[in-house]
């Protein structure tokens, strides 16, 4: 009878912590928070626009729901030059926030969707292109 209640006591002391215990990412996804514009940028480093046209416009992609979340991107253009692109959403996964800057500098790089996929990220990559092709698109309307 002796060990009865102290084991109860620490049952208790340690199961509370498990009954209380709530996920910070609730259902997979998360919002990336981010200031309201793109700060204007210089062209990117190997633009493959003829860069007419002097206004900065920036347009976002659709959303594209996926199995980890969604995932829309917001693209800059300096005349017909992709100056900087910016995740609006994705998923709230330790891949994705690894991918993401990869995306964003092949992006700029190579001036279009046409990327490679990152590995362990193929998912979210794919979602990305199709967002940032489906922008590139519409800036050409």
């Amino acid at each position: 009878m002796k060990r009865v209640l102290p084991v109860l006591a620490l049952t208790v002391i340690g199961v509370i912590p498990v009954w209380r215990y709530a996920p910070s990412h609730g259902n997979g996804s998360t919002t990336v928070t981010a200031p309201p514009s793109l700060p204007s940028l210089p062209a990117g480093p190997s633009g493959s626009g003829s860069g007419s046209g002097s206004g900065a416009v920036v347009l976002a992609g659709p959303v594209i729901d996926t199995e980890k979340g969604p995932v829309q991107v917001e693209v800059a253009f300096t005349g017909d030059t992709i100056s900087a692109v910016r995740m609006l959403r994705q998923p709230d996964h330790p891949q994705t926030h690894a991918a993401v800057p990869t995306l964003i500098e092949d992006t700029l790089r190579l001036q279009g969707a046409d990327i490679d996929t990152v590995s362990g990220a193929t998912i979210t990559s794919d979602a990305y292109k199709d967002s940032l092709q489906a922008a590139i698109d519409a800036k050409g309307n």
